[in-house]
């Protein structure tokens, strides 16, 4: 993506089913389980570049000795420094000790971080500061070992205010509003609630305050907590909680936001949020890997059975289309064959704006992330041209000269590497004057790839604000010399904030956006964004489930086509010598490469839960009055 966007978090569980000298016999080291978190972290590091954090529980500890371990970091490698420490402190402890280094029984009492259940997150700030402060794992610490909780996850919530006030109806005084807090306080008091009782009940029973402890482990029922908990949740989520005797959790939003897969043997569970993940730390097949199902919560217990729980009632799956075009690592199975069938679909439309001229077209992509939709562009001019290869060949007839024939078959699509990305160089001037020359340096081209008066066709996974478009890659693309540029975004126009995770929240930074109020002035129709700002005014006060997202209203007098037209021209600079042609993928063949993922709320305004639609309605609003905050 030219345009780079912060995006949602990652989150990693692990769960080991064995003793930690069984992972030190069969895999030579006690500390298998962070050896493995460390790879779980890094294979989703592009989930998160502003902070990582790591937390750790060991099982049946006596009382006085440390059980719980967390790090965090917002260094400029937060992962690295994360297990840098650990490793620090692991070394340090081990050198005062050096005849305890294959003793696992002393490691386990006495060096931090190892133990049997491990969580792992990878952060990428939507809300707030990045202050250490925001960087999860979470800890709500308690002297009753049940009522620890450790929380972190990749999720959004709308409604945070309700939420809040719900804390402050139960008599809770929370620090902060925030979702982090609000979430974490409201399973932690139905976790209070439930331990309390269940101590009661225990005592009731004839047993003592010592024997209440084990018996409330293996009692406490965590899917009726986690369903209290998330009644009242609006918003995309896969939350991952450890309890402090053990039992640990990841409980999935009801229609399938937020991503969250898993895999079970006799030795771990582990859960994550992209499936490859699992699949290459592991070492196991991708049919092994399965989807946490919408609305449900895999449980896994402090004496390490697990289980599916259905936690709150499936929604109409609106899995994010995001995760299949963009944000998740391309090298999951269906991912791969998704944006490739993104790129082919794209084909026709391409043909049409090069005039059918293939010969004189070169064919590129913006790196790194639409090299995979490319392909699949590729793959399907390659169709195209072997079609029209066969027709000549047969209109021709059996008298065909080898000459003519070598002609004919020698035409294949021209692919070049025209846009280089320089990851060295860093903007970090932020005076516009002086930035805007740096920023235009971020992408270099390959000199010679394309020869004057060629088509250029050069796809992008997708377009949202335009801004490196027109003060970068159009400029040098042009000193190319093509006769037209055609950049191609395998994702549809880019409309709506997204909610749930994702920092997209205001709808003036999106050049869909500035297109369709640009056709406003130019048509003279801008009365209607007044209307448009009332009718969402009138909506403040009402209940979530009536809220209308007329935010539609400002989008429905254009075509996609004219706004794309719109578009192209605010994105060309003024001193451009090429034609620029902008194509963006359609809502339609959005859905037939993504059948799975249904989750077109950026496109379509269709937000899968009511607090979508008072979320975009206040984004309109904040526009309207020039308030330069988020809607959220």
């Amino acid at each position: 993506m030219s345009d780079a966007i912060k995006h949602e978090c990652g989150i990693s569980l692990i769960r080991l089913l064995k003793p930690l000298d069984y992972y030190q016999e069969k895999y030579g080291s006690a500390f298998y389980g962070i050896n493995k978190m460390y790879l779980m972290m890094e294979k989703q590091h592009n989930r998160g570049q502003d902070g990582a954090g790591f937390a750790s529980i060991k099982l049946d500890m006596d009382p006085g000795e440390r059980y719980m371990s967390r790090v965090r970091s917002i260094e400029a490698q937060p992962i690295q420094d994360i297990f840098d420490r650990i490793n620090l402190r692991i070394n340090t402890s081990l050198k005062d000790s050096p005849e305890s280094a294959s003793d696992v029984s002393w490691m386990k009492k006495y060096l931090p971080y190892i133990g049997e259940v491990l969580l792992g997150h990878v952060r990428y700030g939507t809300f707030g500061k990045n202050s250490i402060e925001s960087v999860h794992p979470f800890l709500r610490q308690n002297n009753w070992m049940h009522r620890n909780l450790i929380v972190a996850g990749n999720f959004n919530m709308t409604n945070v205010r309700e939420l809040f006030d719900n804390l402050v109806q139960l008599g809770q005084h929370p620090k902060e509003m925030a979702d982090t807090i609000t979430v974490m306080e409201k399973i932690g008091h139905f976790l209070d609630d439930a331990v309390a009782k269940l101590y009661k009940q225990i005592k009731k029973e004839g047993f003592s305050k010592m024997e209440a402890t084990p018996m409330i482990a293996e009692r406490l029922k965590v899917a009726k907590i986690l369903k209290k908990s998330s009644k009242n949740w609006d918003g995309g989520y896969a939350m991952a909680g450890m309890l402090g005797h053990g039992d640990a959790f990841v409980l999935r939003d009801p229609s399938g936001i937020r991503p969250a897969y898993y895999y079970r043997d006799d030795e771990v569970v582990v859960v994550a949020s992209e499936r490859p993940a699992i699949q290459t730390v592991f070492n196991v097949a991708y049919e092994e890997v399965q989807e946490l199902p919408p609305g449900h919560a895999i449980i896994i217990k402090k004496d390490g059975t697990s289980s599916i729980d259905m936690i709150q009632e499936p929604r109409e799956r609106k899995a994010c289309s995001f995760e299949r075009i963009y944000f998740s690592r391309g090298n999951d199975k269906e991912i791969y064959e998704e944006r490739k069938e993104l790129g082919r679909l794209l084909f026709p439309h391409i043909l049409k704006a090069i005039d059918n001229d293939i010969r004189g077209t070169v064919f590129s992509y913006i790196p790194n992330t639409a090299e995979t939709s490319f392909l699949g562009m590729i793959r399907e001019a390659q169709n195209f041209l072997n079609k029209k290869k066969e027709e000549q060949i047969l209109a021709l007839g059996p008298e065909i000269s080898s000459e003519a024939l070598h002609e004919i078959l020698d035409v294949r699509p021209r692919i070049e590497k025209v846009a280089i990305k320089d990851a060295k160089l860093r903007t970090f001037i932020t005076q516009d004057s002086s930035r805007d020359d740096l920023v235009a340096h971020v992408y270099d081209i390959t000199y010679g790839s394309v020869e004057k008066g060629d088509y250029l066709a050069i796809i992008d996974d997708s377009i949202v604000r335009g801004t490196t478009l027109k003060k970068s890659i159009l400029r040098i693309l042009d000193r190319l010399h093509p006769k037209k540029i055609i950049v191609i975004s395998s994702a549809p126009q880019i409309r709506y904030p997204d909610c749930y995770g994702i920092d997209m929240a205001k709808l003036e930074d999106f050049i869909a956006f500035r297109a369709a109020l640009a056709l406003h002035k130019d048509r003279g129709t801008e009365n209607l964004i007044e209307e448009i700002y009332q009718k969402c005014r009138e909506q403040i006060e009402m209940p979530d489930t009536q809220v209308v997202n007329y935010v539609k209203e400002f989008y429905a007098p254009f075509t996609a086509e004219e706004i794309s037209l719109k578009i192209a021209e605010l994105l060309s600079p003024q001193d451009i010598k090429a034609e620029v042609e902008i194509i963006y993928q359609t809502i339609e063949n959005l859905h037939k490469a993504c059948p799975g993922n249904l989750g077109d709320w950026y496109f379509t305004g269709n937000y899968p839960t009511p607090g979508g639609n008072k979320v975009v309605n206040r984004a309109f609003m904040n526009f309207y009055e020039g308030k330069n905050q988020r809607a959220y």
